[in-house]
């Protein structure tokens, strides 16, 4: 779906972005009231979350095991799943519209998952470090389903990004990279640049300043608006002779979801082609939530290296970086050397083999019609209660924006209504629907998703207005 104006650029084809027709602003004041209200609700069911996390603390810092895990005053501890639903500490069932930012595609103890893994564990081995049938046939699988010439396993996003990042510069000689402004790629020094960075720290938005955490060594790296083909082409043109990579999501999902322009994503290939830069799809969060073969095939733009992650290994840790055989040949003569104890283990292979034969196109088309499903209903929302919003989403991936107007890169992002969004989050956690602790995330439609769990998010959504417009 594209927008429902014609005063802005249009959205790819291939996403979905639905602006309001006409709308009216929320009391600020109503906001805030309802949020104090939904804050002490939330204390009121999950003490047990409460009190767990003060446990946690004394060993893990902020009680948790990944930052993005905490919020305050505690994150809701979950002790078990199965297909979309979780249980927490508290015994609540609450319904995933997280699920693992992706990682849990195929639904949470997926019976095909299950048994491939336990096969595995009780006939075939853990871990060889030792070449397998098992690798290759997944590899053989990855190639023909993403249109890979070659590709290697890691165990996150962050070595495939790493690795990607190191292959690109082995190719070219080169060492500087580009990101996108706000873009969010793993841990790896040179991409913590200008990662949701303050806006006084980081220029003018039509030349931005990188903004380096203290305690990041970055290397040479230039920052770039998303869809502004005009500032690509200025780096390129100034410092092009020194860049190895862009690294760019082809569609942003760590600001909510940011959609490209058409036709942005082929200006960005024709501009790397240019300039000899090695072009660098992170693909960890769309890979198959994006469609059968991932975002660059269905917006219908090849980079010349993909990562991936999170939804091609059922919920084991496994991730993958390739591309083209040219680039990927650093690794073959050893201009790259590239190196991991647990790559391509047995276990992992397991769990990707079972989610690459469950995630067919007809299931996958199944679980993007709930999603549309899902998003037009809440258009119908926003439409009848005039809320200043727009539904934004790509394959079995959705939100609600804040906003009226398209957001289309990180400052459009920034100018977004963050209280709306954090009454948006806490509403449906305090009615049992799980969506990223973040403001700026998305909900996922996985394969154990039905009409009737996404109802549930609808008429939330539907109360929430209501509740605004009382």
């Amino acid at each position: 779906m594209t927008d429902s104006t014609s005063t802005w650029p249009a959205n790819d084809p291939g996403t979905w972005r639905h602006l309001p027709a006409s709308s009216r602003p929320v009391d600020p004041d109503r906001v805030q009231d309802l949020l104090a209200k939904e804050w002490e609700r939330f204390t009121t069911w999950s003490s047990g979350s409460g009190e767990h996390n003060k446990r946690a603390a004394e060993t893990l810092p902020l009680g948790v095991t990944s930052s993005f895990q905490h919020w305050d005053p505690y994150p809701i501890s979950i002790e078990s799943a199965r297909g979309a639903w979780l249980t927490d500490v508290d015994g609540n069932k609450l319904l995933d519209l997280s699920m693992g930012f992706g990682a849990m595609l195929v639904g949470h103890l997926n019976p095909v998952v299950v048994e491939h893994v336990t096969e595995a564990l009780n006939d075939t081995g853990t871990l060889f470090v030792t070449p397998s049938p098992q690798a290759t046939e997944v590899s053989e699988r990855f190639k023909r389903r993403f249109g890979l010439d070659m590709l290697r396993f890691t165990n996150s996003g962050t070595e495939s990004l790493m690795y990607a990042i190191r292959s690109a510069r082995a190719y070219t000689g080169r060492k500087a990279i580009v990101k996108i402004e706000g873009g969010y790629h793993g841990g790896y020094d040179g991409l913590q640049v200008s990662v949701k960075p303050d806006l006084e720290d980081i220029g003018p938005a039509d030349n931005p300043t990188p903004q380096v955490p203290f305690d990041v060594e970055a290397g040479t790296v230039y920052v770039v608006a998303y869809n502004d083909l005009g500032q690509l082409e200025r780096v390129l043109q100034e410092h092009g002779s020194e860049i190895a990579a862009l690294v760019v999501e082809p569609v942003i999902e760590n600001l909510s979801i940011v959609v490209p322009d058409e036709g942005y994503l082929a200006g960005v290939r024709k501009a790397c082609d240019e300039h000899g830069v090695v072009l660098i799809f992170d693909e960890v969060k769309t890979g198959l939530t994006a469609g059968y073969a991932g975002a660059a095939q269905r917006l219908g733009v090849q980079p010349d290296l993909i990562t991936l992650a999170k939804s091609i290994g059922g919920g084991l840790p496994l991730a993958a970086f390739g591309g083209k055989r040219e680039v990927m040949e650093v690794v073959v003569d050893g201009r790259m050397a590239h190196f991991g104890t647990y790559n391509g283990n047995p276990l992992v292979m397991a769990a990707a083999k079972a989610v690459d034969e469950i995630c067919t196109q007809e299931a996958l088309d199944g679980a993007e019609a709930i999603n549309d499903r899902a998003m037009e209903a809440m258009d119908a929302i926003i439409a009848e209660y005039e809320l200043p919003a727009q539904t934004v989403g790509l394959g079995v991936k959705g939100c609600v924006t804040w906003s009226t107007t398209p957001v289309r890169n990180y400052r459009d992002y920034k100018a977004t209504n963050f209280g709306l969004a954090e009454l948006s989050w806490l509403w449906g956690v305090n009615r049992n629907i799980l969506t990223p602790p973040g403001l700026d995330e998305q909900w996922l439609v996985s394969l154990a998703h039905t009409d009737e769990d996404m109802a549930l998010l609808v008429d939330d959504f539907r109360q929430l207005a209501q509740a605004l417009r009382a």
